[in-house]
């Protein structure tokens, strides 16, 4: 959804790095694998935001790092905490789970999908920041989050 929305506003979008450094791994990712995800997300953050006008899409956010390595390892290297502190963003759109899952390499925890939105939204509340849930099927959805965004660029 990112590129699409990146498209429509005419602006830049950052990938999600985890997709491109665990593609490339030849093992199963460990803990220190998520600090090394973190760094290569807030590169790519750094260099998208200089080619993109006033408006960013990102995949992907450290929030999601954070919640993946508690999730996963139990703990958070203080470095993603650190940065979670010094780097914020305006909006954000927590796309919820009612679409079917779809299996891919790299997604994980398919029957708690309920449980890990209950957990992103407790930690987008605890960062006091602002978002938009988005739901929907396919051009619905879309239209969703491009309606939150309108909605979110008239404040």
């Amino acid at each position: 959804m990112a590129i699409q929305l990146a498209e429509a506003f005419e602006t830049q979008w950052v990938p999600e790095f985890a997709r491109q450094y665990l593609n490339h791994l030849d093992r199963p990712y460990v803990a220190a694998d998520l600090l090394e995800i973190a760094r290569g997300q807030v590169a790519l953050e750094d260099e998208m935001t200089w080619q993109a006008d006033d408006l960013l899409f990102l995949d992907t956010s450290l929030e999601v790092l954070k919640i993946w390595s508690e999730v996963r390892f139990g703990g958070c290297d203080p470095w993603i905490l650190e940065q979670l502190q010094l780097r914020s963003h305006d909006h954000y759109l927590l796309c919820l789970p009612d679409l079917p899952w779809v299996p891919d390499t790299q997604r994980e925890n398919p029957d708690n999908r309920d449980m890990l939105l209950g957990i992103y939204r407790r930690e987008l509340t605890s960062l006091g920041a602002g978002f938009t849930e988005i739901n929907g099927n396919g051009t619905q959805r879309f239209q969703n989050a491009q309606n939150a965004v309108f909605a979110f660029l008239k404040n």
